[in-house]
């Protein structure tokens, strides 16, 4: 006998189709629950089973090679009609799955418990149930066992929904948060192109330069799976790439990244300096429109320990006639700052060759008491 279609069957898959579970991959933590909803009440077959409009979908089972059935053979249809606990010791007995397939088909299934997936607005959307193939009755432990795991199903089916939303969220303000920071840019931009005075400019500079970098980690962060790391070859690769893209002509740009995971506040230091660097040796290391090259490399000496060596191979200590001016100005000390959050230990070499700066310094991973982005420096 079909099930009746429930009384509030419209609001009923509107809320099972607004957590997105139907049709979704296999997951241990389900499969595990109807693995112990077997083992505890001594059935060969148990499943999750999510009723649809015209089918039940079966998001783990145990003893059961199906992954839906028509809605015609679903006894869960019946079950999700029965108030909070629905048995059929003997489904060849009972009128509403004498004439059910699965009963007088191949499967021969004789017994049947099942408990429904109540909702949060208690609707149901199907049920955890456990079968076998002769008559059978559960004794109280039993039924209540089946009745605990039920809500842990439904818990479970919640959590996942919430971390989507959550997710979908988080992109929102990380979208609005990059398109907030991509127009600060251009505000500076704009300002900067007016500005005579030689120091308010590279302080302008500074901070579009800062502003850019920030953009691209939000713009990293919103592909990642997580909020909290990244892979530093993507993010400091499209921090490079900006920094290329606005160098001279005469001046290029090499990096080798290894591919580290790491926190998002070290990453965004790391593009603090890595820019500062760069803009201070296109500034100072190649006059008068000579050629030359600044490299970034970034790889992990041990397994914890990171480094990142920046060089260039310009004009270096300068000449006699123009000595060099590179150990000041605001970007030397928006290095100190990064490298000082990063707390590692750096060295800097100006010589007749050209300039280096090394930083070591731990990748702090494992390290969750801070806020993500909570030691980027200013």
């Amino acid at each position: 006998m079909r099930a009746d279609i429930h009384p509030s069957n419209e609001g009923r898959l509107q809320t099972l189709h607004s957590h997105e579970i139907l049709d979704s991959p296999r997951e241990a933590d389900f499969d595990e629950i109807v693995e112990l909803a077997s083992e505890i009440c001594g059935t060969p077959i148990s499943l999750i089973s999510l009723v649809d409009e015209d089918r039940q979908w079966f998001k783990a089972s145990k003893g059961l090679d199906a992954t839906e059935t028509p809605f015609d053979q679903s006894v869960c249809a019946h079950a999700i009609l029965n108030g909070d606990f629905f048995e059929v010791p003997d489904m060849q007995a009972d009128p509403r799955t004498a004439d059910n397939p699965l009963v007088t088909g191949d499967e021969n299934l004789r017994f049947y418990a099942g408990v429904p997936l109540i909702a949060d607005n208690g609707l149901p959307l199907g049920t955890l149930c456990v079968l076998d193939r002769q008559p059978l009755q559960l004794n109280d432990f039993q039924r209540r066992a089946l009745q605990v795991l039920s809500r842990q199903v439904m818990k479970q089916i919640e959590l996942r929904s919430a971390l989507r939303h959550q997710a979908i969220l988080q992109d929102e303000a990380d979208h609005r948060v990059k398109n907030s920071l991509q127009s600060m840019s251009a505000i500076v931009r704009t300002y900067a192109r007016g500005i005579s005075d030689p120091i308010a400019g590279e302080a302008f500079a500074a901070i579009q330069r800062r502003i850019d970098a920030v953009a691209e980690l939000h713009s990293e962060l919103q592909g990642t799976s997580g909020r909290e790391t990244l892979d530093t070859v993507a993010y400091l690769t499209r921090v490079m790439t900006l920094l290329q893209d606005g160098a001279p002509e005469n001046v290029t740009l090499n990096w080798d990244l290894a591919p580290i995971i790491m926190r998002a506040d070290q990453a965004a230091n790391l593009a603090m300096i890595i820019s500062e660097f760069v803009a201070n040796s296109i500034k100072h290391a190649f006059p008068d429109q000579i050629g030359g090259e600044i490299g970034i490399t970034l790889d992990m000496p041990d397994a914890e320990r990171c480094r990142l060596t920046c060089t260039d191979n310009g004009v270096g200590l300068g000449t006699r006639d123009q000595p060099s001016t590179r150990t000041e100005g605001i970007g030397l000390r928006l290095i100190q700052a990064a490298a000082s959050s990063l707390g590692g230990d750096s060295t800097s070499e100006l010589t007749a060759d050209g300039s280096s700066l090394v930083l070591d310094f731990v990748n702090r991973l494992s390290d969750n008491s801070d806020h993500p982005l909570s030691g980027i420096a200013p």
